[in-house]
């Protein structure tokens, strides 16, 4: 188990007010991220209708590879100061892409 690709989309929402502080943590994510082994991509996004909320659409060598990025400090770190930032827990998305 955990060789096949995959792709994640995780979800976040900044409580009222905390958007500057939601997007400033966020943003110190994709250096780091794309320097561990297996991150093909690592992109961060918001969404231009509710400024509020952002997301990274991430693709991985294997499922293990994500694994062990959940595992690094600076998702630790991230994972840490979401109780302050987040209006609803990281919605996270996990798929197989599907070669049609």
């Amino acid at each position: 188990m955990g060789a096949e690709p995959l792709t994640v989309v995780a979800i976040f929402r900044a409580k009222p007010g905390r958007e500057a502080d939601l997007e400033t943590a966020l943003r110190a994510m994709p250096a780091p991220t794309r320097l561990e082994t297996g991150c093909m991509n690592y992109d961060l996004h918001r969404v231009p209708s509710d400024p509020g909320r952002f997301f990274f659409h991430e693709n991985w060598t294997t499922v293990d590879d994500h694994r062990a990025h959940l595992e690094t400090p600076h998702v630790q770190r991230l994972l840490s100061l979401t109780p302050d930032l987040l209006a609803e827990p990281i919605l996270e998305l996990k798929g197989e892409r599907l070669n049609v």
